[in-house]
């Protein structure tokens, strides 16, 4: 408690300090501070190429000068430009209307920055603050944002991230960020670079006929199951054996085992959810350590595939079914799960998801899902979950992983 004569009013002081970071520049401002008898109010603190800038909400007794002498000589000692402004009260009026705005960009350019930080202020939504999540291989920036419904702000954002080229996410600042998740992945063009089923239509001479119909259905303009059951009629009499080559042939999408390892580690769980076939899903799944999957299954008899599915088919429906399924399974809320997959089938899923990830995915899947991701990183996806890539090699270098070490600047 202060003490105040009577008919004294505390006055609000925001105290900001700027110069060169050292050990000991917040020690020796609180040091001074204390001998004032203020009260903090609230404290920002960034350190940008070590330049340190800290600000300082306080309420002062009624000997403000007291208080502003103290931080002066503090400030002169540490070889830093302090500037002191009178206030009312702390920034409560700003915590309503929270999301955080996540901005990937291959590069971040000024003018995209502008564009935001203006759309933003359009909105009539203030920056809170700002954080670097990423610097390689692509620029990832955090903005917490205050004062706009989140909804509205992705409204607002979503033609700047069009027109720049650049991945702009937002979501609500919620405890749900930071909770234990579920996360559902697609698996051809999403965890896996290229289409297994084109794959295996190699081995039986229909690669570019199968390949034209995929691309067809991924775009929304055939039926799943019809044409998934046409194509695979065209695998009839291929070699069981190809599966093995198949598999053996699947790239991983850049920062796949990144992304997998680095959320086990802080509790994820996750599950893969296919259109594809269980022969090599599953396969996959257990390979990185994925929790549950869910694919078709191709009929075997005789060591050849006959050309058929077995049960039900994993189609638009089935996939969002299946995240329902898992959710239940692991006691979380379809509020605390995440899809991601880039085609016209995952669109059930990402709608059924409390954030559904469209990654370099089709138009049709860009515009209905919550947010998108177009840079060729898995594990950019992380950024989007307030992990930066500082802590994602940090954590490797504990686990005795070697990652690339980023480009001097």
């Amino acid at each position: 408690m202060t003490d105040l004569l009577p008919g004294d009013k505390p006055e609000t002081l925001l105290i900001t300090l700027s110069g060169k970071d050292r050990p000991g520049v917040t020690s020796s401002v609180f040091t001074a501070l204390s001998g004032a008898g203020v009260e903090v109010i609230d404290i920002e603190q960034i350190v940008l190429r070590r330049q340190l800038i800290l600000g300082i909400l306080v309420t002062a007794p009624h000997n403000a000068k007291k208080v502003r002498a103290a931080v002066e000589e503090t400030a002169a000692s540490l070889g830093m430009t302090v500037d002191i402004d009178r206030g009312a009260g702390d920034n409560k009026s700003r915590r309503d209307g929270r999301s955080h705005v996540t901005i990937i960009g291959t590069p971040l350019r000024a003018s995209a920055m502008a564009a935001v930080a203006g759309r933003i202020a359009d909105a009539g939504a203030n920056i809170d603050r700002i954080e670097r999540m990423a610097r390689y291989p692509v620029t990832a920036i955090d903005l917490h944002v205050s004062g706009a419904d989140t909804d509205a702000l992705r409204t607002v954002l979503a033609p700047e991230a069009a027109g720049h080229g650049i991945d702009i996410a937002v979501q609500p600042a919620n405890l749900l960020r930071r909770g234990t998740r579920l996360i559902v992945m697609d698996v051809d063009s999403t965890l896996i670079q290229g289409e297994v089923i084109e794959m295996l239509a190699a081995h039986a001479g229909y690669e570019a006929e199968v390949a034209a119909v995929t691309a067809a259905a991924m775009r929304g303009d055939l039926d799943f199951e019809a044409s998934l059951r046409s194509r695979v009629a065209l695998l009839a009499g291929v070699p069981a054996t190809a599966l093995d080559e198949v598999y053996d042939a699947i790239v991983l999408a850049p920062g796949a085992r990144t992304l997998v390892r680095t959320l086990r580690r802080l509790g994820y769980r996750f599950a893969l959810v296919s259109g594809g076939f269980s022969q090599l899903v599953d396969r996959l799944a257990e390979d990185l350590g994925i929790h549950f999957s869910r694919a078709n299954e191709l009929e075997i008899v005789d060591g050849v595939l006959t050309g058929r599915i077995i049960g039900p088919v994993v189609d638009r429906a089935g996939k969002a079914a299946a995240l329902r399924e898992f959710a239940a399974e692991i006691g979380v809320s379809e509020a605390a799960t995440i899809a991601i997959g880039d085609g016209a089938n995952d669109l059930d899923m990402l709608n059924a998801a409390g954030l559904g990830i469209a990654y370099n995915a089709k138009p049709l899947v860009q515009d209905a899902a919550d947010t998108s991701v177009n840079v060729p990183y898995l594990d950019a996806i992380m950024y989007l979950l307030g992990i930066s890539r500082e802590e994602i090699v940090a954590a490797d270098a504990e686990a005795g992983f070697v990652t690339p070490a980023p480009p001097i600047g």
